[in-house]
């Protein structure tokens, strides 16, 4: 299926410290003029559309990510890393970064436990160690704390930064003038009404975010 291919121009923002704090990166991801929707349906059968969209930049050490959801039915019960995080309320980051076929697949609730693998399809993944996931600096608006389902609305945000020694299959210094190619998502596999949105199209018969064909480009600008 020939589907349309997004590009994302992502900029360099400017701190005084080389790591600020995860607050100030929210601050200046808030300010951006921009926010990228996720949102396109690409299944018959799930057809609930929460409102999803994302801010993306960078530093000369991570990839800065923010999300902003509001969804009927919310739930974060996963607390441990590399659990399966999608079955909650969850947004997800898939990128490649070179042309070698590898992915990574960054999968975050709303409290913030991550899932990470890497490989180049879904039946030859692994889950990534959890201390290289402990580098992943993330906030969530909806704290720290186990939460059961609840149905009557709920607004959430998550900023994320990804410092570059995550993608621990290539060696990246600088993002600078690089192409990745990436899609993102959001998902609740277990919700009480099962919903998948993705920003860049997916061409499959079922709900399958494991498809690199179908990424968008991001470029560092």
């Amino acid at each position: 299926m020939n589907l349309p291919v997004k590009t994302l121009e992502v900029g360099e923002l400017e701190f005084s410290s080389e790591y600020p704090g995860l607050d100030e990166i929210s601050g200046k991801l808030d300010n951006l003029n921009f926010a990228i929707p996720v949102d396109v349906l690409n299944w018959e059968s799930f057809t609930y559309r929460p409102d999803v969209k994302f801010k993306i930049a960078y530093t000369r050490y991570e990839m800065l990510l923010k999300y902003y959801v509001t969804e009927q039915w919310f739930k974060a019960e996963k607390t441990g890393t590399n659990q399966d995080v999608y079955e909650d309320s969850c947004v997800e980051f898939f990128v490649s970064p070179a042309d070698d076929g590898i992915y990574y697949n960054l999968e975050f609730n709303a409290i913030g436990t991550c899932l990470m693998g890497s490989g180049t399809g879904r039946e030859n993944r692994k889950r990534a160690d959890p201390g290289i996931i402990s580098g992943i600096r993330r906030k969530g608006s909806a704290g720290e704390k186990s939460v059961s389902e609840k149905s009557d609305g709920f607004s959430w945000t998550l900023t994320i930064a990804i410092p570059f020694s995550v993608f621990f299959h290539h060696n990246i210094n600088v993002l600078k003038g690089m192409t990745f190619r990436a899609n993102f998502y959001k998902c609740g596999d277990k919700l009480s009404v099962p919903h998948y949105l993705t920003w860049n199209p997916v061409g499959t018969l079922k709900p399958d975010y494991h498809r690199p064909e179908y990424f968008g480009l991001l470029k560092f600008v």
